[in-house]
């Protein structure tokens, strides 16, 4: 009888994943709630590229990026108005097709698992709630409870968490503010280009992978993580 083939050596024993944009398919909606929070207050609009390229920070800087200029004693009511339209919406967005069955296999192998993300902890909680996914992640950090990317306070937290080395650590996401979080907590990274950023930005962040579908990622996690 032929054996089976064995599976590859695990190299990373942490697996931090982005959460928009990497495993959930909402940044069209967060674009358009930024939008609509600034048309709300009656502040210019920013565009679709420039409210995209805030997603994965937290709503404090990310609002103050995107809608700059505006008095620090109304970014609570931008913040209050965005929050409005997100909470609204949210139960529209969905995961990426293809996101359950990669997470049961990275489980499978016996990886912890973990959401490193710019969402608030609410946000968070009602996101793996509605997905379903509450179970399947082993620790998880929002940017309104550590500091916001690209910070590494998130990744280092949860390695310490862990009590797992960089070189044993991924960080998967979809944004420059994702990889530039791992470049600076001394953790390799992968990248996905489908969700906010567009993947020509990636290159200087020296990305192990770029992923051009969840399809894609699976299976590079698979023989390579």
């Amino acid at each position: 009888m032929t054996p089976k083939p064995s599976s590859p050596p695990r190299r990373f024993d942490l697996i931090a994943f982005d959460w928009d944009g990497t495993l959930f398919d909402s940044t069209a909606l967060i674009v358009q709630c930024i939008q609509g929070a600034a048309r709300d207050i009656g502040v210019a609009v920013p565009s679709d590229a420039d409210a995209a390229y805030v997603i994965g920070l937290g709503l404090q800087d990310a609002l103050q990026h995107c809608v700059p200029g505006l008095s620090a004693d109304r970014y609570p009511e931008l913040g209050n108005r965005y929050r409005h339209h997100w909470f609204s919406r949210q139960h529209e967005v969905v995961l990426f097709p293809g996101t359950l069955e990669m997470l049961q296999a990275l489980k499978a192998r016996n990886h912890w698992l973990t959401v490193a993300t710019g969402k608030g902890r609410r946000g968070l909680d009602e996101a793996l709630a509605h997905s379903g996914l509450s179970a399947m992640f082993d620790g998880t950090r929002t940017a309104d409870r550590t500091a916001s990317k690209p910070n590494p306070l998130m990744l280092l937290e949860l390695m310490r968490e862990f009590g797992v080395e960089p070189e044993r650590t991924l960080m998967i996401g979809d944004t420059t503010h994702d990889l530039q979080m791992a470049v600076n907590a001394g953790t390799p990274c992968v990248a996905v280009s489908y969700g906010a950023h567009e993947p020509a930005a990636f290159e200087a962040f020296d990305p192990l992978f770029t992923a051009h579908s969840t399809r894609e990622l699976h299976d590079w996690l698979l023989l390579n993580a």
